[in-house]
């Protein structure tokens, strides 16, 4: 392998593709990226067998041939490298050269042979902008289960409803469903991408403009843009039927200002629990909207605010964290708050937009 590129280019791919490669001490290889060079462009590839990544960058390719490295010592020479110009690489006995003007690097190889494969997925697909299904993703993911004892809840579930594809996570705690207006021609029933794959789908996708396509079948998912292809398993399991937990009916209905609100939440959080709890008392008839909250440690405080309101009183806790969580999902100035007796769950959503549904169950203490 001989080949010449922008020093820019790859830089970015090969930290992009590092964040990817794994630490299995069975499988050293994982911990590698390979380096493909071929036709007129240098591909790297990664993988932790639960994700696979390959991204392809323009390339004068003088000697075509393959050489894999460590992942974390690349990554670390290219983040060290801040000349503006071209690099060369070259394979040499099984390692890798690496040159500039001002600098000489021999980077020790290891066995490519052994590197496994990154699987070309083939099912059902479809075209989604970047943007929309980074915002799906990023709308939900927050309220999957990070335990892995219930692998169907510690993971992102997608599946189409009419002209919408449906994001949806949920800990058994607290439950997010986001709606995105696309044209999807395939029917999907629905796919669980697990959770821990999530953070890297959007940091690889979240820059990129323009289409993916997504490719998946009961094992498999893939999203493929113009220069990069990765890939995720998908979970054998079934998502629970959340939709016959959200309310049809309520009884207490409050509008109130997303960014008082969210001062009110911070400052109430100051003075909440171990628990990080946090009470809410409604008043429609005396127009009251009270935050609450107790620490034996530290003082109390309660935070009153201008809301629109109707339906009887009610009073309920609940936690903190998921309820600031939800704000990063909502574009509106103004958040509805929907809720039942205290031992249903408290909607959340923007007062003009139903396409984002927040469920918190209230705390029983």
């Amino acid at each position: 392998m001989k080949i010449e590129c922008g020093i820019e280019k790859i830089k970015n791919g090969i930290l992009q593709v590092e964040k990817i490669t794994g630490k299995n001490l069975t499988l050293p290889i994982l911990s590698s990226i390979l380096l493909i060079a071929s036709g007129k462009s240098l591909k790297l590839r990664a993988t932790n067998l639960s994700l696979g990544v390959e991204i392809e960058i323009p390339a004068k390719v003088e000697k075509e041939g393959i050489v894999a490295v460590s992942g974390t010592t690349l990554a670390g020479i290219f983040s060290n490298i801040f000349q503006n110009e071209n690099i060369y690489l070259e394979e040499e006995g099984g390692n890798l050269l690496i040159k500039t003007k001002k600098s000489k690097i021999k980077l020790k190889g290891q066995t490519h042979d052994d590197f496994p494969t990154i699987p070309i997925v083939n099912g059902k697909t479809f075209e989604i902008e970047s943007k929309k299904l980074v915002d799906g993703i990023k709308s939900v993911y927050y309220s999957s289960s990070l335990s892995d004892i219930k692998p169907e809840i510690s993971s992102v579930y997608i599946y189409s409803n009419e002209d919408n594809l449906v994001f949806v996570s949920t800990d058994s705690f607290r439950l997010a469903e986001k709606k995105i207006k696309t044209k999807i021609v395939e029917e999907i029933s629905g796919m669980l991408v697990p959770f821990k794959n999530i953070p890297e789908i959007l940091r690889i996708f979240g820059d990129i403009q323009g289409v993916i396509k997504v490719c998946f079948n009961k094992n498999q998912i893939s999203f493929s843009s113009d220069n990069v292809y990765l890939t995720s398993r998908i979970i054998d399991g079934v998502f629970p039927d959340y939709r016959q937990i959200i309310p049809k009916e309520f009884e207490v209905e409050a509008i109130i200002l997303k960014q008082d609100l969210l001062n009110a939440l911070k400052l109430s959080n100051i003075f909440s629990d171990k628990f990080n709890q946090i009470n809410l008392l409604i008043k429609p008839k005396e127009k009251i909207f009270e935050l609450s909250s107790q620490n034996n440690d530290i003082g109390e405080n309660k935070t009153y605010l201008d809301a629109v309101l109707k339906g009887k009183d009610a009073v309920l806790g609940f936690n903190y964290k998921y309820f600031f969580d939800c704000f990063q999902s909502i574009n509106t100035d103004s958040i509805s708050i929907r809720l039942n007796q205290s031992s249903k769950p408290m909607v959340i959503s923007g007062s003009s937009d139903n396409s984002f549904t927040y469920l918190i169950m209230p705390m029983n203490r």
